[in-house]
């Protein structure tokens, strides 16, 4: 795999097998394995970056600033996370009637992939002080078109997800990294 081409058309491919979310982990573990990829998806600024887009898949080139905590919130599809530099700290919840409570938590670190049922809840935080974490996340449907729920970080409470706000979020985090703060 050594283009974001290459991972893009090999994700494609595995919508036609019948496991595709086992596919598709196939896929990410040799991804994260090649530096050349790596150096590849390492060239754009941090945040969601779309890397492919349709209503059956969606791949991301997702670059975590330093210290940057993103608030619960689902994806309502499966979802294939790989870890091409850095870590990312997840933690997972599980909804108790309005609200969310804690169920666990996963830490992913340079070359971990990780597969996530569609009904699941997270927060992500990369922990490290100086260094960027870099995942490609790949996704059973639209996830820039696909409603979803964010809890506020604080209350838990659920809300409809708002990308802009996700981006804002990324744009926050990288000020403060870049300015010390």
């Amino acid at each position: 795999m050594a283009t974001t081409d290459d991972l893009v058309a090999a994700c494609e491919d595995a919508m036609a097998e019948p496991d595709l979310r086992g596919a598709v982990r196939e896929i990410l573990t040799r991804s994260v394995a090649d530096q050349r990829l790596a150096d590849d998806l390492k060239r754009p600024s941090a945040g969601l970056n779309v890397l492919y887009r349709s209503p059956d898949l969606t791949v991301l080139n997702v670059i975590w600033p330093p210290l940057m905590s993103l608030f619960p919130h689902d994806h309502r599809m499966w979802a294939a996370i790989g870890i091409y530099g850095g870590r990312e700290d997840n933690a997972f919840y599980r909804r108790s009637g309005n609200s969310l409570v804690p169920s666990g938590g996963k830490e992913l670190t340079d070359g971990a992939v990780l597969l996530l049922g569609d009904d699941v809840i997270h927060a992500v935080h990369n922990p490290a002080q100086s260094s960027y974490t870099g995942a490609i996340h790949v996704y059973g449907g639209d996830f820039v078109g696909t409603p979803r729920s964010q809890w506020d970080a604080e209350m838990l409470q659920e809300q409809p997800y708002d990308l802009d706000a996700v981006r804002q979020e990324f744009d926050r985090a990288e000020r403060a990294f870049q300015t010390g703060q």
